[in-house]
């Protein structure tokens, strides 16, 4: 079992390689320059590599470019191959990455907070305390029942 730090140093080489092959080497027209390579992983022992890949566009896209990345697949691990010089070329599974879609969610929820900020902002434009402006105490100063040291005008520490 290679350490984590070699196997790292594949999927980096994975990731460069793949991207580089689908931007200057495909000549698939459902590869073109809307599929981006986002991560890459390798397994513990080297032999399998699953490559996280988006698309910009909608879903027939999405799914034309995840035919042509499979038809591919073959090309590009020889690629692979060629530029890792190891004795076992490490299988590609292609993904689709997840990334666009929760960023959207993110995206959604920090717009509905910043909608209900906007309320509570425009309801409490117009208001007042419901007190005084300052609710505290003061050293020294009376209140209605009397002094605030304990009533009896002497310090409580001594």
């Amino acid at each position: 079992m290679a350490d984590n730090a070699r196997a790292q140093r594949l999927a980096d080489l994975i990731r460069e390689v793949v991207a580089e092959k689908l931007h200057r080497g495909i000549k698939d027209p459902r590869l073109g320059t809307h599929v981006t390579v986002t991560d890459t992983r390798v397994t513990g022992d080297l032999r399998e590599a699953t490559v996280f890949y988006t698309v910009y566009g909608d879903d027939e896209d999405r799914k034309a470019a995840a035919a042509g990345l499979e038809s591919a697949k073959g090309v590009l691990r020889t690629a692979v191959g060629q530029a890792a010089g190891i004795k076992h070329t490490p299988s590609l599974a292609f993904v689709a990455d997840a990334l666009p879609e929760n960023a959207k969610t993110i995206d959604d929820a920090l717009a509905r907070a910043r909608a209900a900020d906007e309320e509570v902002r425009k309801a409490s434009s117009g208001a007042s305390y419901a007190g005084e402006a300052d609710p505290y105490r003061k050293p020294g100063e009376f209140d209605a029942d009397g002094p605030q040291d304990g009533g009896d005008g002497e310090d409580e520490s001594a």
